[in-house]
């Protein structure tokens, strides 16, 4: 059975490493936000725990969610150059 275009899509190699080192920049960003007073006085329960994590999905999911979108517009010929929200450019404006 084939795994539909999007699925397969989200676990190619460079949308996950895409997505990884985004989550790494912003994940660790947002934590240090969210999370920073609680670490550094070391309360750090386990409900805290998850909620970092949770923290860092978020980033991880919205690369890998664009990235597929990206390229399947773009394989379906979708937008173009200068395409904004739907709309081309019109060229000497």
């Amino acid at each position: 059975m084939n795994r539909p275009e999007w699925l397969q899509l989200a676990l190619r190699r460079s949308t996950v490493t895409r997505a990884v080192c985004l989550t790494l920049i912003v994940g660790v960003v947002l934590i240090a936000i969210n999370h920073g007073a609680a670490i550094l006085r070391g309360n750090v329960p386990l409900a805290r725990w998850l909620q970092m994590a949770l923290t860092a999905v978020v980033p991880y999911l919205v690369s890998t969610f664009s990235t597929v979108q990206a390229t399947m517009e773009l394989r379906r010929g979708v937008g173009g150059e200068g395409a904004v929200a739907g709309r081309t450019s019109t060229p000497g404006r």
